[in-house]
């Protein structure tokens, strides 16, 4: 199902990891953002745009990790767009002989076979800093930092007042570091600053997994992301309702620990 979210932009969440597909209205046809996990899910999205009657024009990867840059036929040969780093670390991905045993290692097992490697990572990079994505919709602009993944961006919608966070934001997944970086703590710290810069007029983000929320409610998730990356920071305790006894992802502890231990190894030099 497509759910509208404000004028012209509508959302699809996928049964893995509360996955969102954010779809924006344009003047001939939709922009497409991290269109979704299984071979179904992706053909039901074009089925339910045919149904509408709006092809795709254009698509956009928020970052390089496998389950952001899936396609499918069904879909149209639109250009698919990323930033320019994010469509560079896809590109050494793919230019690897073993690829898809690489990205196979991290599908869920549950979707494994039900995910098309296909036309993964088949995205075009934008010029090195570009700040606007080139179609014929409402104005987007891209937000780039060095967060979470090589090139991620947010894309900021100033006419709708929508923000898509890609894999930031989540009110299910705390923040999930770059470590390959050379500085993760410092680079995710700029990007929630980067995010206080439109805060003021948000009305809606929407995360690449999870629930979106209304504009009030961004400061609070910066806030918590914020509070769970300092304490890493400084390798104290971390009171996180994600990574709690509550959490509904019991596996995040695991990932939680193995930051704590990637970030203490990195400190002692290691």
């Amino acid at each position: 199902m497509i759910t509208p979210v404000a004028d012209d932009v509508r959302v699809h969440e996928s049964e893995f990891l509360q996955s969102n597909a954010v779809i924006v209205q344009g003047a001939s046809g939709v922009l497409v953002v991290d269109p979704g996990i299984t071979r179904a899910e992706l053909a039901g999205l074009a089925a339910d745009l045919r149904e509408l009657r709006q092809p795709v024009v254009a698509g956009f990867a928020t970052h390089p990790d496998w389950d952001h840059v899936l396609w499918h036929p069904d879909l149209g040969d639109a250009p698919r767009y990323g930033t320019a780093r994010a469509a560079a670390s896809i590109r050494d991905v793919l230019a690897q002989a073993d690829w898809r045993e690489q990205v196979a290692e991290g599908l869920p097992p549950e979707h494994a076979e039900d995910i098309p490697m296909e036309l993964l990572g088949l995205i075009t990079g934008l010029p090195d800093g570009a700040v606007r994505l080139p179609w014929d919709g409402p104005d987007v602009r891209i937000l780039e930092h060095r967060a979470h993944a090589p090139g991620h961006a947010a894309l900021w919608l100033p006419e709708s007042g929508v923000l898509v966070a890609g894999d930031m934001l989540s009110d299910i997944l705390m923040p999930f570091l770059d470590l390959a970086a050379d500085d993760p703590i410092g680079d995710y710290l700029a990007a929630l600053e980067l995010f206080e810069t439109v805060a003021e007029d948000v009305a809606v983000v929407v995360p690449g997994h999870g629930s979106a929320c209304s504009g009030d409610q961004l400061r609070a998730r910066i806030d918590l992301d914020r509070a769970y990356v300092r304490a890493l920071q400084d390798g104290g305790a971390v009171a996180d309702p994600r990574i709690g006894p509550s959490a509904p992802l019991e596996w995040l502890v695991d990932v939680h620990e193995w930051q704590m231990q990637r970030l203490a190894e990195r400190g002692s030099g290691s």
